[in-house]
């Protein structure tokens, strides 16, 4: 009777662990080369309509797609925080010494294992184009779910793109967004 009383508290405390709900957590990640208002623009989009409870910038050192940043990584990790001073549902961290890996699939894997959080990774349209060259791309939709935001003449290429196809609206959610069509790159030249 004692032993069969122990198997059952320990069914119920796990029964009651996998119930505990996962928190939900976006990532935004990228160089930030500058911050701005669309990267603020698509947090606040993402927090109310996946009903995210933080979103994390996960900014990098270097993007391995593109050139060189023009600011070091002290002067972009200030201008993110003082353009989300007022959104504490935004918080801005570098993990690359922590994981040793400026990979979005390396930062999915760490925050993965926690098993704390219920993961969505929020990207534009213009990188759904190319993500199937991502490293480890599949890992990051097998543990993630990807939100991506149209951004104008975009929207075309990245619904045809191979990792869309491949995927299918199980994984990746495809959200119209025309409130700010602005790139770093393209606050960069000015």
């Amino acid at each position: 009777m004692f032993h069969i009383n122990i198997k059952f508290q320990v069914t119920v405390k796990l029964e009651n662990r996998l119930k505990k709900k996962k928190v939900k957590i976006g990532i935004l990640g990228g160089t930030f080369d500058p911050a701005h208002k669309g990267h603020l623009a698509i947090s606040k989009e993402a927090h109310n309509k996946f009903d995210l409870k933080l979103i994390i910038w996960a900014i990098t050192s270097q993007n391995p797609f593109k050139k060189k940043t023009s600011k070091n990584l002290k002067e972009r990790i200030n201008n993110c925080k003082r353009i989300i001073k007022n959104n504490k549902f935004i918080k801005v961290k570098y993990f690359e010494d922590l994981i040793n890996s400026n990979k979005s699939t390396d930062l999915i894997d760490y925050l993965y294992k926690t098993q704390k959080y219920e993961l969505f990774f929020l990207i534009g349209a213009d990188n759904l184009i190319k993500f199937h060259k991502w490293h480890k791309w599949k890992n990051i939709l097998k543990k993630s779910k990807l939100i991506v935001f149209d951004r104008h003449g975009y929207k075309k290429s990245s619904l045809k793109s191979k990792t869309y196809k491949n995927s299918g609206t199980k994984t990746v959610t495809f959200v119209e967004f025309n409130k700010v069509n602005i790139s770093s790159s393209q606050l960069r030249k000015i």
